[in-house]
């Protein structure tokens, strides 16, 4: 999380991140599911600007006109929840830049979320721990904790139960999106569990991209796959033009293919885009 703070105002960016593992291990009582996941932070960010206002209330200002304002919007939950723990009442405005798709497996909402609540903790001069702030977003959103870790982590319970992955390399990206939107709700809802397994122990990793690849499963990809068939045409893209392994990202749709090179993920990105239909970009783990 990088920031240009004044003293009423903060400027931050909200980075996306990619699932290099997601199982899910059992649906729960509460019909949540437990899950394992390794999740890795990427370079792609949203830009979130928050202010304090003598005005009263939390204004959310986003410059895609289908982002909603008020409760609907997550960082706007994010902001009320930090206030009603303080109990402060002061007036809130957040401009929101989405350059993370929506939608879209990348964790852009939760992302925005877990921001606005590191950001105001330092705005407010709250001095909540990270632990305290994590516990907050987690009822906001299973993804936000992990944001708010700021590092390459084991994610498992419902996404509250967070380690850190150490040994696996920094690598570029692929991303591509086929452009729809896929509801995690749906994809979770559709899901037939066969695994039955007590989760083993990760191995250990020696910053090489071979322990990436041999690390890429995601539980979800087949029930998204089933309903959009265009995500396996995209996998076999990113093979075909040189990716060394390729996955779907969350519940979808977005897919990613791992490089070793900048100058290789260029390349296939450069092949990828000249499909129109599709939104595709170049970045790197961080």
């Amino acid at each position: 999380m990088k920031s240009c703070n004044t003293m009423n105002r903060v400027k931050l960016q909200a980075p996306a991140k990619i699932n290099y593992l997601l199982d899910v291990i059992r649906k729960r009582p509460d019909n949540y599911h437990d899950l394992r996941m390794v999740m890795q932070r990427i370079a792609l960010s949203d830009e979130i600007e928050i202010s304090l206002s003598d005005t009263p209330g939390i204004r959310v200002y986003c410059d895609r006109e289908d982002v909603p304002d008020g409760p609907a919007n997550i960082a706007w939950r994010a902001a009320d929840a930090l206030l009603a723990l303080a109990r402060i009442n002061t007036g809130i405005d957040i401009f929101i830049v989405k350059k993370i798709p929506m939608a879209a497996g990348l964790g852009g909402g939760s992302s925005d979320a877990a921001t606005v609540l590191m950001g105001l903790n330092d705005l407010l001069n709250l001095k909540l721990t990270d632990e305290k702030l994590m516990s907050l977003g987690v009822k906001l959103g299973a993804d936000v904790p992990f944001f708010i870790f700021k590092k390459t982590a084991l994610a498992e319970g419902i996404g509250d139960r967070l380690s850190v992955v150490e040994g696996l390399p920094a690598v570029w990206l692929v991303l591509v999106n086929p452009n729809i939107h896929v509801s995690t709700a749906w994809v979770y809802k559709n899901l037939q569990l066969t695994k039955k397994f007590d989760t083993d122990k990760l191995p250990r990793f020696n910053n090489r991209i071979e322990d990436i690849c041999s690390l890429l499963s995601n539980d979800l990809e087949s029930v998204t796959i089933g309903r959009f068939p265009v995500i396996q045409e995209i996998k076999d893209a990113l093979l075909e033009n040189g990716a060394k392994a390729v996955l779907m990202s969350g519940s979808g749709p977005t897919v990613f293919g791992v490089f070793e090179e900048e100058q290789q993920a260029s390349d296939c990105q450069r092949v990828i885009g000249l499909n129109s239909a599709w939104y595709s970009l170049v970045t790197r783990t961080i």
